[in-house]
């Protein structure tokens, strides 16, 4: 085969494509659930949900503040939109030593200017 192949883009292409790789390629099909995941069990492969966490069964370990300040800093990145580059995580853990007064204070400019 010589030179460049169009690729067709007919309903048989869509879904021929991976929808975890091309989520766009499902938009807009109401597919059925399967039966059987629909009643709890295993679906066409073999996977199964999770159940529900039962609260009674975490443990009771505190988080320390830098860690609680930390998954908090990274809860607001995210929702703000911003991706924290890998060079960034030891920024972040110097930020998070901070006390909790700092802390709020960069939260707040972090929700304000995202």
């Amino acid at each position: 085969m010589t030179g460049l192949q169009a690729f067709t883009v007919g309903t048989t292409a869509l879904h021929d494509l991976d929808p975890y790789r091309f989520p766009a390629a499902r938009l807009g099909e109401d597919l059925p659930e399967p039966a059987s995941a629909a009643l709890g069990g295993t679906d066409v492969d073999g996977d199964y949900p999770l159940p529900a966490p039962d609260p009674a069964s975490r443990l009771s370990i505190p988080l320390e503040p830098a860690d609680r300040r930390r998954l908090e800093l990274h809860a607001a990145l995210t929702t703000a939109g911003i991706a924290p580059m890998p060079g960034d995580l030891d920024a972040i853990a110097v930020l998070c030593r901070l006390d909790d007064s700092t802390h709020a204070a960069l939260q707040r400019w972090i929700h304000h200017f995202a």
